[in-house]
């Protein structure tokens, strides 16, 4: 485990001498990761660094209302309604790897802009050691690691916990005080909803999806699961009320972790699961099944894709 406080001491001189006198922007989602890298940021160059959260529509439910208000500290916090551009650049995408290269080209084009907005050198990001391994290696590319696209127009970019796993990341979080909400938070993928739609990303499967992940995360919370979610994986045929449908299918799935390098599909009872997909197709009329994933990982990854 990370000495913590010998840690927070050593990135934040690194970040220090890094960025020197330049500006910065911080990559902010409101994970923990991100929001750690921000206040050691913030700690090692103050009002030089501008937190940018990118509202990509890719989100969770009620994503962007929480960052207004857990950030609303942060005078300096930049939201860019950048949904339209994601979904543009997602359009006819159905490949996995595609989807992750062309959110993570997205995102550095919307940074970029900003950057030109505030004469900000350099990038800060909250890349973790398990995206640089996957991405390394040939599991899958992180949107913020393999996912980067060859042009990138900053002098550097800023990566403190490339070298921690989650739960130590958690664990400066503590050390630096942020509120429980962020430090204990599930972890969420980057690419957003994105990943846990198979084939082409639309906006009817985002709605699905989103409102599905909701009712997840809210059912499961007591649960402590490492990491919950719901999963758009196809279509169909179902009945609602006296008629046929040919609605969407929902995969839930939840895990045990220590740092999602592996993990172990949680045993849920039958109860949980079945007031689950009730809920799921009962509020949403364009759902005609829910499945749970009882597979592991390995062989399979926690995300779909």
């Amino acid at each position: 485990m990370v000495d913590v406080d010998a840690f927070i001491g050593e990135k934040v001189d690194e970040i220090a001498e890094a960025i020197g006198d330049a500006e910065a922007i911080i990559a902010l989602s409101g994970g923990v990761d991100s929001s750690t890298a921000a206040a050691l940021a913030y700690e090692a160059v103050g009002d030089q660094l501008t937190p940018v959260y990118v509202d990509t529509g890719l989100m969770r439910k009620g994503e962007t209302e929480g960052i207004r208000e857990t950030f609303a500290y942060m005078d300096s916090l930049r939201i860019v309604d950048a949904q339209e551009r994601f979904l543009d650049a997602l359009s006819g995408v159905t490949d996995p790897e595609e989807k992750r290269h062309a959110i993570g080209e997205q995102f550095i084009r919307e940074f970029e802009t900003v950057a030109g907005e505030t004469g900000a050198d350099y990038l800060v990001q909250g890349t973790i050691y398990p995206d640089r391994i996957e991405s390394e290696g040939t599991i899958k590319s992180h949107h913020n690691v393999g996912g980067l696209p060859e042009r990138i127009d900053f002098e550097g970019i800023v990566e403190p916990m490339r070298d921690l796993y989650k739960d130590e990341v958690r664990e400066v979080a503590r050390a630096l005080d942020l509120e429980e909400v962020v430090s204990e938070r599930m972890p969420f993928p980057g690419p957003g909803l994105a990943v846990r739609i198979i084939g082409e990303v639309t906006e009817e499967k985002l709605d699905v999806a989103r409102e599905a992940n909701h009712v997840v995360e809210q059912e499961l919370a007591e649960h402590d699961p490492w990491q919950a979610l719901a999963a758009v994986i196809g279509k169909a045929t179902g009945v609602k009320g006296d008629n046929r449908v040919h609605g969407w299918v929902v995969a839930v799935r939840s895990v045990e972790s220590r740092d999602g390098m592996t993990a172990r599909a949680q045993e849920l009872d039958w109860e949980t699961l079945q007031r689950i997909q009730s809920r799921i197709t009962g509020e949403n009329e364009t759902v005609a099944r829910v499945l749970y994933d009882v597979t592991h990982k390995p062989p399979a990854t926690i995300e779909y894709e």
